[in-house]
């Protein structure tokens, strides 16, 4: 039996990217939805789970994984092609490429930074290489590579000296025990104001929401307990993060399965959730806690889906008070969880399509292709 699909182990910059695109579900819708896919894939989401989260086919998500293996970040946008054929040769583009990403200082130039006269006038004087090349096709090159005129920024790169082994475990336990695995994180802050948001509306009258200019309301988190296995989401509302708040529901994930049997439970290091009191329940009552590294809570398999909660719950939403948004908050999880398909029936759905190919093949002779 062949390996499930997943995606290969992200790197911290590009865990912390796919982190941010989700969680702020701003710009491309498209890119939003590779986002969330590639973020659920490495938090050890199965296939049908992610096609469930983002409501498309299973196939898809497969070629959407695999070409973020092969491609990277650059696959969460689409290709586009056409216009009149290229003048510059793929070596040349290349060329260009790698010269706008050095820095000017290491090239003799006496500048930190190039813009686009300066970049041009470089390549058409390099000795070695001449590119003669306008500005506008200049421009329109790195472009299409995606590299924009942006502000330096620092990063945090994990400084866990157990990184690989945390991760280890997790992708282990998600693979051979899915039935057992559990993600826990806070969902916040949950502010009341108006937020902005997207929707169907008459082409130049978009809905509109009043102004709040006071916030009265204080701010709240939402704890989050999701099962991989059962692909069931819920949690409730409290005023603040605490050891008591997440032992609470460390005790609603250990009632989920009262066999007895150990579960596992995936969550961050926040101080919050490794107290003393919390390892002692946990070791009494046979939790495992398997912590994400430092700075590396894109590996918790519940990230994916807080996305759907700010999509559909807070942006565009204009709810009077905590109260309100936590009655919309449950609605949602009840909704979610009710239209969460089988697992049996996904599989008879796979049979199906099987089936249909098949038969596609002996009638008409076309190949029953399949991704893998």
């Amino acid at each position: 039996m062949a390996d499930p699909v997943r995606v290969r182990r992200l790197s911290d910059q590009e865990g912390q990217q796919l982190l941010r695109i989700t969680r702020r579900g701003t710009g491309s819708p498209i890119r939003l939805r590779r986002a969330m896919v590639v973020l659920a894939s490495a938090g050890g989401n199965t296939v049908p789970a992610i096609a469930r989260l983002v409501q498309a086919d299973e196939d898809t998500i497969r070629q959407v994984i695999h070409r973020f293996n092969e491609m990277g970040m650059t696959s969460l946008d689409p290709q586009w092609a056409g216009g009149r054929p290229r003048q510059i040769s793929s070596d040349e583009e290349q060329f260009i490429v790698e010269t706008a990403n050095t820095r000017p200082e290491k090239l003799g130039r006496p500048f930190t930074r190039w813009s686009i006269r300066k970049l041009a006038d470089h390549l058409g004087s390099h000795a070695a290489r001449r590119v003669r090349i306008g500005r506008e096709r200049l421009r329109q090159i790195l472009h299409r590579h995606r590299i924009t005129f942006q502000r330096t920024k620092t990063w945090k790169e994990s400084t866990d000296p157990h990184r690989d082994t945390k991760l280890a475990r997790i992708e282990y336990v998600s693979s051979h025990f899915p039935q057992r695995v559990f993600a826990f994180d806070e969902f916040g802050p949950l502010v009341i104001r108006p937020q902005a948001g997207t929707g169907w509306a008459p082409a130049g009258r978009p809905h509109r929401l009043p102004a709040n200019y006071h916030k009265l309301h204080g701010v709240r988190q939402f704890h989050g307990c999701y099962s991989v296995g059962d692909d069931q989401l819920w949690g409730v509302v409290r005023r603040r993060k605490s050891a008591a708040n997440t032992l609470a529901a460390l005790k609603s994930i250990r009632a989920a399965r009262p066999d007895g049997a150990p579960i596992y439970v995936v969550l961050d290091n926040l101080s919050a959730h490794k107290g003393r009191k919390i390892r002692a329940w946990a070791a009494r009552n046979k939790v495992e806690l398997c912590f994400t590294p430092t700075y590396a809570s894109w590996a918790n398999p519940i990230e994916a889906q807080f996305g759907p909660l700010r999509t559909f719950v807070i942006a565009g939403s204009n709810h009077p008070n905590h109260p309100a948004l936590t009655r919309k908050l449950q609605t949602y999880l009840r909704w979610r969880n009710a239209n969460a398909r089988h697992p049996d029936v996904l599989a008879a759905q796979r049979r199906e399509r099987a089936r249909i190919r098949s038969e596609r093949q002996r009638r008409w002779g076309q190949p029953a292709t399949r991704a893998a």
